[in-house]
């Protein structure tokens, strides 16, 4: 058996997993992520999380290591520079993943946004397999997205393309801690849709966090405020959706991460809110459906991408069923 590593590095959470060839993991790790700690503090987390990794017999088998990570990253440069991990700022990521002591040294780490490496999953083994063209996004902490073009991961020349989560949808917005004016992921992410709830008067019970979880169960009783948060985020989701698909044209949109748990709170206004901005032929009609491979897709992502270095292309460039 073939054992690929695998490191998933978000606002949330850092989970790392030794993967076999079939996308099964074989062994997982996690820790929270201290996304307001210092630089070294949130590599010392990184750490921890190898450490337990290696840790398995399996680890001596192990033939590659990809990285998905909260973006921006640049790829070439091995460095991250995550919107919602503010002490990171071109933060050489691959060189410190590369310099752990039980790394193997003739193993280079491989980077690659974490969105991007939820759609290498869902194409080989997920929601998206068999689609030549495909959106797939991760709406959670933060909004990313990843493409499939031609049968193919596109990944763009630093490993950003489908960054979704960062198109403005509305020219007047607060700005976003990327530095433009109304982007998506101020709308649509679980914190904005939690604030966004709280703003118009809606108050998570006692003893339970205000989380997007929390709204969305607020939204099945029918509480007004929490339904309008989802109403909002899915306005948001379909003006970018609309607008990727005018551009390159899909056959399928897949979304993932925490916010899309929330099922049908989040998906029937996100459809119904499609025929609003979906207007041209070729975009009406676009399916949207729900991730497969839920929170690890990140993981299998990354490994899948990994071994495409070693020439096992059938990983990223999907297999048809």
């Amino acid at each position: 058996m073939t054992v690929y590593g695998a490191l998933d590095i978000g606002g949330t959470k850092i989970a790392g997993a030794l993967v076999d060839d079939a996308g099964t993991l074989v062994v997982r790790a996690q820790r929270p992520t201290p996304a307001q700690k210092s630089a070294d503090e949130l590599m010392a987390a990184v750490t921890s999380v190898i450490d337990e990794l290696a840790a398995h017999p399996m680890w001596d088998e192990l033939t590659c290591i990809g990285i998905a990570s909260a973006g921006p990253v640049d790829t070439a440069a091995g460095t991250v520079s995550p919107v919602n991990i503010p002490a990171w700022r071109r933060f050489p990521l691959t060189e410190q993943v590369a310099a752990h002591p039980r790394m193997p040294p003739e193993l280079q780490p491989v980077l690659i946004g974490d969105a991007v490496a939820m759609t290498a999953a869902e194409h080989w083994l997920g929601a998206a397999r068999g689609f030549e063209n495909a959106l797939c996004m991760v709406v959670s902490t933060g909004v990313g997205g990843g493409l499939v073009l031609g049968n193919r991961i596109h990944t763009g020349r630093t490993g950003n393309a489908g960054h979704i989560g960062h198109i403005t949808v509305d020219l007047k917005g607060s700005a976003c801690p990327c530095g433009a004016p109304g982007c998506v992921e101020g709308f649509a992410s679980g914190t904005a849709i939690a604030a966004h709830a709280q703003a118009a008067g809606w108050s998570s019970p006692p003893g339970v966090a205000p989380t997007a979880a929390a709204v969305a169960e607020a939204a099945r009783a029918g509480d007004p405020h929490a339904l309008g948060a989802y109403e909002r985020a899915a306005q948001a989701l379909a003006a970018a959706i609309a607008a990727t698909a005018a551009l390159v044209e899909l056959d399928l949109v897949v979304i993932g991460g925490g916010v899309a748990q929330a099922g049908n709170t989040l998906f029937v206004p996100l459809r119904r809110r499609m025929a609003d901005y979906a207007v041209l032929d070729f975009t009406r009609g676009l399916p949207i459906v729900p991730a497969l491979l839920a929170l690890d897709a990140g993981l299998i992502g990354a490994a899948a991408i990994a071994s495409s270095q070693l020439g096992a292309t059938a990983l990223v460039t999907g297999p048809r069923p």
